[in-house]
């Protein structure tokens, strides 16, 4: 016997998504040229380094702590701070929300917020596309839910009908953009059709949006004038914002209820203060830098050239696919990329559905003409 045991079923597992070619592998070795990151205004290349760095050297000044590696534990014990609380502050005048509470993940904070929300009572429908991490959240829940067709708002109304007199409540969750194509939730006709109802709460996750949509980045809620007919709204910092960490927009009720209930939040060590620091400098960066209209800018240059490629999914977000229809076309676009190399996401199946098979890719305020031009040189060789 080997100084490891195994129950069969990993090494089964893993031997069938290796015979697959689909076993996934950590690396560190990536194309140079970046249209597979998150990082779409550039922030985690502008001197946020800098600024944690400039926390960390920083030992107080006044009535403010000493910022230090370790938060020492959960925010109900020892993690707690003033910096924390003032971030918390900024992020809920920022959003036009009456509070805000800091997770450490966006993941946590779908999680945390979902599973402690919604009882047994309750009724969750959600659009089939959303992230795992929203998904996570609903089965830890223990409420019922069901998912309907990806944006059909005629399915969700049907579903409301025929479901709406046997729940206490009903939580409609979906995402303001959707990281699969880079398309956006039709959230007017969401708000309108939740507002029909004393016990539909809609729930925006915004982790695509923020510093993509709104003014000064605010999201997509902020751009449609909704951001106050919205019962929770979820930005993540790990994209756009360059950072780490995610915040839970909504009342003061909420935010209490999320203190005493959400077990991602109680259950955790709280983010160090230089990751506060971080994430309230990209807040300011989002304010004082034009990075906003470099993305849209290279956004509408990339409309401008994609314009023919007709299997090529275009939206108006950083986030667009090329559909191929097949793990061997992604493969071999894949390769294509990496010759000429730009870095892409391929997205297979089973993690896609059979047939809808793609290759990803963001485009980001950082990238060159030069660098979109060799993009779509790749993408016309592929299109349909």
């Amino acid at each position: 016997m080997s100084l490891y045991h195994h129950p069969t079923y990993l090494l089964k597992a893993l031997a069938e998504r290796e015979q697959n070619g689909l076993l996934r592998k950590l690396t560190y070795s990536f194309p140079e040229i970046d249209f597979c990151s998150n990082d779409y205004l550039g922030f985690s290349k502008m001197g946020l380094l800098d600024a944690k760095l400039q926390a960390l050297n920083d030992e107080g000044s006044g009535d403010r702590q000493p910022t230090q590696f370790g938060a020492t534990g959960s925010r109900l014990i020892s993690g707690n701070s003033r910096t924390l609380e003032e971030a918390e502050q900024q992020i809920a005048l920022f959003h036009h929300g009456q509070s805000a509470l800091i997770f450490n993940s966006g993941y946590d904070a779908n999680v945390g917020l979902i599973s402690s929300v919604a009882q047994k009572t309750d009724l969750i429908l959600y659009d089939e596309w959303v992230h795992a991490s929203i998904y996570d959240g609903i089965r830890l829940s223990h409420a019922t839910h069901y998912k309907f067709k990806h944006n059909d708002t005629e399915a969700l109304e049907e579903l409301i009908q025929r479901h709406q007199k046997n729940f206490e409540n009903i939580y409609v969750i979906v995402e303001s953009v959707y990281s699969l194509d880079g398309d956006s939730a039709p959230l007017l006709e969401l708000v309108e059709i939740c507002q029909d109802f004393k016990n539909i709460f809609l729930i925006v996750d915004e982790a695509h949006a923020i510093g993509v949509f709104g003014k000064q980045g605010r999201g997509l809620c902020n751009a449609l004038s909704i951001e106050k007919k919205i019962f929770a709204r979820v930005y993540t910092y790990g994209k756009a914002m360059g950072c780490h960490g995610a915040a839970v927009v909504g009342s003061e009720i909420l935010r209490n209820y999320l203190i005493n209930f959400s077990r991602t939040f109680i259950y955790t060590t709280a983010l160090p203060s230089y990751s506060v620091e971080a994430i309230k400098h990209s807040y300011q960066l989002l304010i004082e830098t034009e990075q906003k209209d470099k993305l849209q800018s290279n956004i509408a240059y990339f409309y401008s050239k994609a314009g023919e490629l007709k299997n090529c999914v275009k939206s108006q977000s950083a986030i667009h696919a090329i559909q191929l229809g097949n793990n061997e076309q992604v493969d071999r676009m894949d390769r294509e990329l990496k010759e000429k190399n730009i870095h892409a996401r391929a997205m297979k199946s089973p993690i896609v559905k059979p047939g809808k098979e793609r290759i990803r890719f963001s485009i980001h305020a950082f990238n060159t003409k030069e660098e979109i031009d060799n993009l779509i040189e790749v993408l016309s060789k592929f299109a349909k």
